[in-house]
């Protein structure tokens, strides 16, 4: 009998061991999703450049430039957030519009750069500011992926404002997979007549995969499993899901890829694959030798405009 006593608790014993393990595994599993759900996609948490105060952050050259001569504009997105955007109208008659996507973490007033040279070629610009960025609604950072049906309806209200319009997205960085992104949208404008993407990533599984692994030595399953299922859950979207490539095999837009070779944040590997994806049967790609992760403007500017203007050139009158 007691025998049998002691070989029932053993067996008690055996099975309650690997459940507490397989417990303590769930909870740290559970703790990593969460933290890196934090870190990369809320702003209060991750230290995000989410705001902008006129007076206490200073801007200078073609930003401040940008942020004097614009006006606000404002829209309400599909699940009712307050969405706002900066506007530079020309002053005289065009129907031509450039719609500049930031990237993760930026503010529109820092696409002054492009907002400029665009102004200059006699576009009429829109700066939208991303969810969760400056002063857009929105709890959590999308990475481009709810920001593709927010970019659809600011180029809405363009076409709404001027059915002649002759509608460009171009986008950096996060920018760049958001325009991709919204590139393959169904029912977006006709008015959109092309799409221009500088280091834009393939996916936002891609692009955290890499950055797990670079920032923080840890591999993508389980970790980054659990971070895209705290997504899911607290964002409405998955990292698989939010994915530049499988968009660009829906669109027949005429497409513009731009890269650094140098880039290894966006890894410049991505030019590639995006390209090749695209459906569009008028697509082009450049690469800039010599350019990090969004430097491709700075980096040889002659090359970068010439081509961007030449493949516009075609598209847009």
């Amino acid at each position: 009998m007691e025998k049998a006593k002691k070989t029932g608790r053993g067996r008690k014993i055996a099975l309650i061991v690997p459940a507490c393990v397989l417990a303590l595994l769930a909870g740290a599993l559970a703790f990593a999703g969460n933290y890196l759900f934090h870190f990369a996609l809320d702003p209060e948490f991750g230290g995000m450049v989410s705001g902008y105060d006129p007076e206490v952050d200073t801007l200078e050259g073609d930003a401040a430039w940008f942020a004097e001569h614009s006006e606000d504009r404002w829209l309400e997105s599909h699940d009712g957030l307050k969405l706002h955007a900066l506007y530079l109208p020309q002053e005289g008659e065009s129907h031509k519009y450039a719609v500049i996507c930031h990237g993760y973490g930026s503010i529109p007033q820092y696409g002054g750069r492009f907002a400029a040279w665009f102004y200059d070629q006699g576009y009429h610009v829109l700066a939208p500011a991303a969810r969760a960025h400056e002063l857009s609604e929105g709890r959590y950072v999308g990475m481009g992926w709810p920001e593709r049906r927010d970019i659809a309806a600011w180029a809405d209200t363009l076409a709404e404002q001027d059915p002649e319009a002759e509608i460009v997205l171009f986008g950096v960085s996060m920018g760049g997979a958001t325009v991709m992104m919204t590139a393959g949208e169904a029912g977006l404008s006709p008015n959109v007549k092309c799409v221009i993407e500088d280091c834009g990533y393939t996916s936002v599984w891609d692009e955290f995969a890499g950055q797990l692994q670079e920032m923080f030595g840890l591999p993508t399953f389980p970790v980054l499993d659990a971070a895209s299922l705290v997504t899911q859950i607290r964002a409405g979207y998955s990292f698989k899901e939010a994915s530049a490539v499988e968009q660009l095999k829906k669109t027949s837009l005429p497409m513009l890829f731009i890269h650094g070779e140098d880039d290894t944040f966006v890894p410049y590997a991505m030019l590639d694959v995006a390209y090749e994806a695209c459906a569009s049967p008028d697509k082009e790609k450049l690469s800039v030798p010599g350019a990090g992760h969004g430097e491709a403007s700075w980096q040889d500017p002659e090359l970068y405009w010439s081509t961007v203007e030449a493949f516009l050139d075609k598209y847009i009158n």
